[in-house]
Formats: C-alpha cells, structure tokens, sequence
C-alpha cells in the first residue's frame, strides 16, 4: 500500500503533512511512502532527508495522487477553497484522503470531496478521548498558535512584558488578558507568564479555573450562569445574545487595564463569538495590543480585519491567520506524528486498511464514502448550506 504526501497548495501553506522522522514507523509496517519533490522544502525538509528516511520521491503531483492508496494532506476540501478543487480533479475512485478540511464549516466542500467517491477522514473532528490524544491535530496546532500569538503581542507592543529594576528607576511589568483557555488559551498564559508578564484568563467554563492557575494565571470569574457551558465533548458552547451582551458588559473593565489581550474563544463549525465589541476597547491604554487566534473564523474583536493589524484610537488590533504556518519546522513534525499514527490506528493485524465502524475515532472521523457523505454533523450542516444555495 502507498501512502502519498504532496506539497501543499493553499497560499503561504509551509506545513507538510509528514516528515522524514515519521517515514520509518510506516515503513515498518510494509507501507511505501510517496513525497512529492520539494514537498517538505518550506518546512525544512529537503528531499535528501526523505530519501534517507527510505521514502520514494516523485516528481510530478499528479503521477503522485495516481499512485497513491492514501493521501496525507494538510489542508483539503473546505479548508482550501482556493485550491482544493483542483486537487480533487486528480483524486480517483477508492483513495483514502487524510487531513483538515472544515467538513462543519464548509460542507458543500465534503459533499464535493464525496462525489469524487474517495474515502476522506477530517482530522478536526477526533473525539476527545485519551486514545485520540496522540492524533489530535487541533491541539497540537493550536499550542502553537497560543506561543506565537504572545511573541506577536510582544513585538507589537510599545511596553516589555516583564518586570525590570535598572539605575535609570523601575519598569513596571504588563499585564495580559487571555480570552479563552483552550489549548491556545493555556499556551498563551504560560508564555506570557514566563516572559515576566502578570496574566489574567477568563473562559466561560469555570472548571477551567484550576488549569489557568496551574501555569501562572489568575481566573477571571465575571459571576455568570455557566452551567451549561460546555457540552459533552467538553468544548464550549454557543450562548446566547443576553448571555453574550452580560458578558462583555463585565469583561470591558478588565480588557480596558489590559495591556495586551489574547483571544482565542472559537466554536466548531460556526462563526466566532465576538467578545471585544468597538465600545470595549474605548479607554484601552494607547500601545495596547490585541491578539486575535479566531481571525480565520471571523474573529473575537469586532474590528478584527483577517491576515492584518489595524490601528483604532492607539490600540493594534491584529488578526494573524494559519499561525502554525508560520513554525513550519514543528508544526510539521507535530502534524506527522498525528497522521502517521491515525493511519497505524486504520490498519488491521495483516497491516491491510479497515476502516471498522465500530471505533470511536474512525466512527467520528470519516465524513465520506461510497459517494455520500457519511457523517450526521456534518450531513446536518449541508442541509442550511443547501438551502442558501
């Protein structure tokens, strides 16, 4: 069996979807791996390592997608509507399809990936169970983000983070606010922390407390009924408008001493939450940065504008986008650990592919096969895309 890795075609992808390191675990297992030429090249991985590694290079992408049994992907369908279609010209009947691909944020791309009558796993949707931390690849990017997101506020800032006493008189540290303790969220508190910053964190799920404390955060407890925060999977839910308005009424007086505010609150397969209207950031201090993680899904802040900082009233607002993109070098090794290992979860004890409906993980991950979307979240969500259509 052949599995396939291809350079990635979304603009400023550097991410690749396996690294040399991961190649000899599949090959233990009498599975050839195929990387397409410079398919690794953005990410530190040249096409010598690959080889070393015992991978096979092909240079043309669709004598790749031809030849292989399983395509490994970073991102696909939904999550690359600028380029996926052309992809999925070149995938063929029965080829098993591996990545990120927003299957509830974008369905109609599913339902297009199915037609092509391909098998296609969406990595995003791993149920959060201890077998499937290993292949998680929404925390493994999202830690990332939550590290890069603090080095961004730094340099943008017009103030150091940490606490400094020089003969010229004492420097007062900053003060960080983090909105959202997810992984990102966590991340974000510990790098801030250990730049000397002094971090606060409110999330709307107050078992969260006890994680925010034990990397050197304060909790934020704005007093609202959160009991039902959360859902089964322990991600958080949507709320609603009287919920939310509460909600930023009690946060602005903290997002206005704030020297810098991280945002990182997101809810699968839907819009943002916004939690930084325009009013809140009146009366933030001029130099004061705002971090947006939730940019690509419309972001926290109200004036959050995609992939650019903006300036209002002395305040930098700023929406990176693809953030583990920009750590390709582990981002990549991370994404390969979590790939390679759900395709050794997919093989039988004769090493032959299975994909046995009665795992969790591959029950919870397959969204396509036979030409049909299989999955009932995201069938559910084409029915609205459908009727928008």
């Amino acid at each position: 069996m052949k599995i396939g890795v291809c350079t990635e075609s979304y603009p400023g992808e550097r991410r690749v979807a396996l690294v040399p390191a991961a190649v000899a675990g599949l090959m233990q297992r009498k599975l050839e791996v195929l990387i397409q030429s410079g398919a690794g090249a953005r990410a530190g991985y040249g096409d010598a390592a690959y080889e070393h590694a015992g991978a096979v290079i092909v240079k043309e992408r669709k004598a790749l997608f031809e030849q292989s049994d399983v395509l490994l992907m970073v991102r696909l369908a939904g999550a690359n509507l600028s380029r996926g279609a052309g992809d999925m010209e070149l995938m063929h009947a029965g080829q098993l399809v591996i990545g990120m691909m927003d299957p509830l944020g974008s369905p109609e791309a599913t339902l297009r990936l199915a037609l092509r009558k391909v098998t296609a796993f969406a990595l995003e949707l791993l149920p959060r169970i201890t077998r499937a931390q290993s292949m998680d690849v929404l925390s493994a990017m999202a830690n990332l983000a939550g590290y890069k997101a603090v080095l961004l506020a730094a340099a943008e800032a017009t103030r150091i983070l940490p606490l400094m006493m020089t003969a010229a008189g004492t420097l007062a540290p900053a003060k960080v606010l983090v909105l959202g303790v997810g992984v990102a969220g966590l991340q974000a508190i510990a790098t801030a922390k250990r730049l000397g910053a002094v971090v606060e964190a409110y999330d709307v799920r107050p078992e969260v407390r006890e994680q925010v404390q034990s990397v050197g955060g304060k909790f934020v407890d704005l007093e609202l009924d959160t009991a039902k925060a959360s859902d089964a999977s322990g991600y958080a839910k949507a709320q609603s408008a009287e919920f939310l308005a509460l909600q930023r009424e009690r946060l602005a007086a903290y997002v206005r001493l704030a020297d810098i505010v991280i945002t990182t609150a997101q809810v699968p397969g839907r819009k943002a939450p916004i939690l930084l209207t325009a009013a809140m950031l009146e009366g933030m201090k001029p130099g004061s940065v705002i971090v947006d993680l939730a940019a690509e899904q419309g972001g926290n802040c109200e004036l959050t504008k995609p992939g650019e900082t903006v300036e209002v009233d002395g305040v930098h607002i700023m929406g990176p986008v693809n953030l583990p993109s920009s750590l390709p070098f582990h981002a990549s090794q991370l994404y390969a650990k979590n790939t390679a290992t759900f395709v050794l979860a997919l093989l039988d004890k004769q090493g032959a592919l299975a994909v046995n409906m009665d795992d969790e993980i591959v029950r919870e991950t397959l969204v396509a096969r036979d030409g049909a979307v299989v999955h009932p979240r995201v069938k559910q969500a084409l029915v609205p895309a459908q009727k928008s259509a």
